[in-house]
């Protein structure tokens, strides 16, 4: 058993795909000698060359119609967007052609392919440095997209992601990529696509999250169970597909659900777990659903006041718990 941080799960993974498969590759913006503006691929120029650890031009479009042509060609590469908020000059690429090319060929065309973003914001980086994309790509048939938040979890999931033979955007937390330590067996494990998994077990109410979110959610529901309020958190992540069962049968068991993401509350990707509740568990209810998010504003604020007042925390979650555990 090795304890590590989420970046070093990120690093140890990329390695270990690397070594294991010549075919895959990993292309972006600085990630050769520099090691990534993280440093998550610290290292790798001097292990595999250029040829396979390949600094890009600042052109994200580029990069993932670029990464989309070595799959039709048989490699596997890894693409790394430097922060998610740059991804959507590729959009089009990644919407439109990666996501819809195996439909469209009739499975004659695989794109085996990761698109990792840093997402996410608390980091002081302003409008364009903060984003929480997960909604727009979670929304497009095609496209895998996974949000692990501990080391376990982007280990296991990050062996899944490579070896899927269709693309998948991989999110990756800024805020908790040193803050976030844990435990990584080192015998080999996957964690498979669509599959949520329970951090806390409690009965009054289910929080389900995921990012970030799901550390902030463990801290209110710490502070909680003080209060006398037992608090199930559900960490999805997994967001295309949704591990809907796991959403079901959180909410018959406590008869509470309270959504936590850290993206604009509006059209997020709570309103699809809110209408899966509602259309599969509604008679289990004892209480509205309810959603704690960020407000419907263009961005996060570099002010750290505005910062802080935009992002969910644990005192927002336990405040809206408690509203929720009385109803």
């Amino acid at each position: 058993m090795s304890v590590m941080t989420n970046l070093q799960a990120v690093h140890d993974a990329m390695l270990e795909a690397l070594r294991n498969d010549d075919r895959v590759l990993l292309m972006g913006e600085d990630v050769g000698p520099r090691g990534g503006v993280f440093r998550a691929s610290q290292g790798f120029t001097e292990e595999f060359g250029e040829e396979r650890i390949i600094d890009t031009p600042l052109a994200e479009y580029s990069i993932v119609s670029t990464a989309i042509g070595m799959t039709i060609n048989g490699l596997r590469p890894i693409a790394e967007i430097q922060f998610a908020d740059f991804s959507f000059p590729a959009f089009e690429q990644i919407v439109n052609e990666a996501a819809r090319m195996r439909y469209r060929s009739n499975s004659q065309y695989f794109l085996p392919m990761v698109i990792r973003m840093p997402y996410g914001g608390g980091v002081g980086g302003g409008l364009y440095h903060s984003q929480s994309v997960e909604a727009f790509y979670s929304h497009v048939p095609g496209l895998y997209v996974m949000a692990p938040a501990t080391p376990y979890d982007i280990f296991g999931m990050f062996r899944t992601a490579v070896k899927l033979n269709d693309p998948v955007v991989f999110l990756e937390h800024k805020k908790i990529y040193r803050a976030v330590k844990g435990e990584v067996p080192d015998e080999y494990y996957e964690i498979p696509a669509g599959k949520a998994d329970v951090k806390r077990e409690g009965d009054d109410l289910s929080i389900i999250t995921f990012g970030m979110m799901l550390h902030e959610s463990l801290k209110a529901a710490e502070t909680l169970e003080k209060e006398g309020i037992s608090v199930e958190v559900l960490d999805l992540r997994s967001l295309a597909p949704l591990d809907k069962e796991a959403i079901i049968e959180t909410t018959k068991k406590t008869g509470k659900a309270l959504i936590v993401y850290e993206d604009n509350l509006t059209l997020g990707i709570g309103a699809e777990v809110s209408a899966t509740i509602a259309q599969e568990a509604f008679e289990y209810l004892d209480g509205p659903v309810m959603r704690v998010a960020a407000p419907d504003v263009p961005g996060v604020p570099f002010s750290p006041p505005m910062q802080n007042w935009f992002m969910p925390n644990a005192e927002k979650i336990a405040n809206a718990a408690r509203d929720l555990a009385a109803y």
